[in-house]
């Protein structure tokens, strides 16, 4: 019997890469829609539980806000801004509430050594041996809670976590390209993260906003 000629052979390898490139790009983007409805209709819970501590994910300043009210409110005693740039302080996040740099300085703890979701999962962990606690409430942008917590728990999976999403300014407005763009490359990373790639999702660039 007579072998196949190689011209087609490839032609059969190409048409099963074809066909498999196919298949992973409609599980892709069924994957996609599934993460776009979990983004938009996230919530913190209500009634919000008591935690130990709160955290911060930098990368926009409704978070740190958000997370400042929280901590007012005494929903936690304990607040780390984790991923500050170095040489980044307190006043650099309450400029516009001067009483807050004064009154909860002792409260807060100002993160400095991460700057991707793996780091600050890693940072985090660290604060939250360091004080003994254990509940936590995790503030971040809405579409990138799900990639935060995914690190979070392999970090601290003994630990309680609470989703705080907050969604930022171009998250309220009708969905554009760059938008669109900004969550495909978030589901992506997110991907990885559940592959067990947290390192080379925290080196995909742009970082989160």
């Amino acid at each position: 019997m007579a072998r196949p000629r190689p011209r087609r052979r490839r032609f059969r390898l190409l048409r099963f890469l074809l066909r498999l490139c196919t298949w992973l790009g409609i599980l892709w983007l069924a994957g996609f829609a599934v993460f776009l409805v979990v983004v938009f209709t996230s919530a913190p819970p209500n009634p919000l539980p008591p935690a130990d501590g709160i955290v911060a994910l930098t990368g926009g300043d409704d978070r740190v806000s958000q997370a400042m009210a929280l901590l007012a409110n005494r929903q936690a005693p304990h607040l780390l801004i984790s991923g500050a740039g170095r040489g980044t302080y307190l006043g650099d996040f309450t400029k516009d509430d001067a009483t807050a740099t004064t009154e909860y300085a002792a409260e807060i703890t100002i993160g400095h050594l991460a700057d991707t979701t793996h780091g600050n999962a890693l940072e985090t962990a660290n604060w939250a041996r360091a004080h003994h606690l254990h509940s936590l409430i995790i503030v971040t942008a809405d579409y990138h809670m799900p990639r935060a917590m995914q690190e979070m728990r392999a970090a601290m999976p003994d630990e309680t976590l609470i989703p705080y999403p907050v969604r930022p300014p171009a998250m309220r407005k009708v969905l554009n390209l760059p938008t669109l763009r900004l969550l495909a490359g978030e589901y992506t990373k997110f991907l990885a993260v559940r592959a067990g790639l947290g390192r080379l999702a925290a080196s995909l660039r742009p970082s989160v906003s």
